[in-house]
């Protein structure tokens, strides 16, 4: 093979970070359709914070590392890596809109001999049935003879800043055995914890694709148990805690299931499942229950009023936290807003305060605002929805009324100030 020059398509929470990694070893480009992003990277400061500004800075300054708008400067690439987002429209059908944009712009600039491989998660097929024959449709060559591919699906946990992408396992695939092993070469080269190399494109997509629908089924599981045992008046975190000492006890928590991968993944293989002729029964049951939680928050935060004699019509609730996990600004697909709907039914004034959303963001995406500073007011109620570790030390109590509800959704806080949790 010629010298690997890589491209990697889509700078967001998968892809810069590894086009990052991937200029420490070679020269690398990241590209994207939104030059204000670009523009901000190349000013030494990535929003998402996955990649720290020292860190970025050094990669443009010491490797060379480039972030571009601009299509011709990325045609001398011969290793392209897309890394675009997958989502589910309205209905939780794949959208596969920015895989099918990203192998159009693929297809504009590939060359003969060269090599695209593909992160976004899908499900089995996807890559050679989808976005393959759009590259070849916009370049005039033919896969396997003028260009290859392969598979490496993305493992980014956004706002873990211990598992990074270095550090965690890598599978790779190819489209044939020796581009798969070249694949394998260059990812294994920057990857510390090691890659698996699979035999086929199709098996690499189907293990990302269970991977998050796995923990969707084990945590749609702890969610009915949590809903179970609040009505027999047990503590679902003492009966985790409790059965968690059988060595082979997995340690799932009840909580909302939002973001990008697991509230997501599950639809692709779904999709994929019944193009089949099987309807699969498990993954969709899993899907129901999680995708219900949010309601449940709320409709359990109301009865928890009552009960306390709190009047519901017109009294203040405090949400903290928006994002869609804790200690990262991503807000797609953040299940909080579920809560917040739910809520607002009741004719509430609803205060929601997070440090690290983006309140702009969020009054686009969602319609609501959002507030980075926390209001000089008393409350009614406490919804903890998101456990940053910036509300550690805060004083719940301090924030609301004399008579009040605390529902605590990832049981951080101190369960003598909670009057329910999950």
């Amino acid at each position: 093979m010629k010298d690997t020059k890589i491209c990697v398509i889509g700078l967001g929470y998968v892809g810069l970070p590894l086009a990052r990694l991937f200029s420490t070893k070679y020269k690398t480009v990241g590209f994207d359709m939104n030059p204000k992003r670009c523009e901000a990277l190349m000013a030494g400061h990535d929003a998402t914070l996955e990649v720290a500004d020292d860190i970025l800075q050094d990669a443009i300054n010491n490797h060379g590392f480039i972030c571009t708008s601009d299509i011709e400067r990325i045609k001398d690439c011969n290793f392209y890596v897309v890394a675009v987002p997958t989502p589910v429209d309205k209905h939780n059908n794949p959208d596969l809109t920015p895989l099918y944009g990203a192998s159009t712009t693929v297809g504009r600039v590939i060359s003969k001999g060269d090599v695209v491989v593909y992160e976004s998660t899908v499900y089995p097929g996807v890559t050679e049935d989808e976005c393959i024959p759009v590259v070849e449709k916009v370049s005039g060559m033919k896969f396997n003879v003028d260009f290859f591919a392969g598979y490496s699906p993305e493992r980014i946990n956004p706002g873990d800043k211990q598992h990074t992408v270095e550090h965690i396992k890598k599978v790779t695939s190819g489209s044939t055995p020796e581009i798969g092993k070249y694949i394998d070469e260059v990812y294994s080269s920057v990857i510390t914890a090691e890659t698996h190399l699979a035999p086929t494109i199709k098996v690499a997509e189907a293990a990302k694709v269970i991977e998050n629908s796995q923990r969707d089924i084990n945590i749609a599981f702890v969610n009915e148990l949590s809903k179970i045992f609040t009505r027999m008046g047990i503590d679902t975190l003492d009966v985790l805690e409790a059965a968690g000492t059988k060595w082979n006890f997995l340690p799932f928590r009840p909580g909302l299931v939002g973001g990008h991968c697991i509230g997501v993944d599950p639809y692709y293989l779904a999709q994929c499942a019944q193009t089949y002729g099987y309807n699969p029964e498990i993954i969709l049951a899993g899907r129901r229950m999680n995708d219900g939680m949010g309601e449940y928050v709320a409709n359990q935060t109301i009865k928890l009023m009552l009960k306390k004699g709190i009047q519901v019509l017109n009294s203040n609730i405090l949400i903290l936290g928006f994002t869609f996990k804790e200690n990262c600004p991503d807000v797609r697909n953040t299940k909080v807003i579920d809560i917040y709907k739910a809520l607002k039914e009741y004719n509430l004034n609803i205060t929601v305060y997070d440090p690290w959303a983006n309140p702009a963001i969020v009054e686009r995406e969602y319609g609501i605002k959002v507030v980075n500073e926390l209001p000089a007011e008393k409350y009614d109620a406490c919804v903890a929805a998101v456990a940053h570790k910036k509300f550690e030390g805060l004083d719940v109590r301090s924030l609301l009324k004399e008579k009040h509800v605390v529902f605590d959704v990832k049981c951080t806080l101190d369960r003598n100030i909670t009057d329910g949790r999950l």
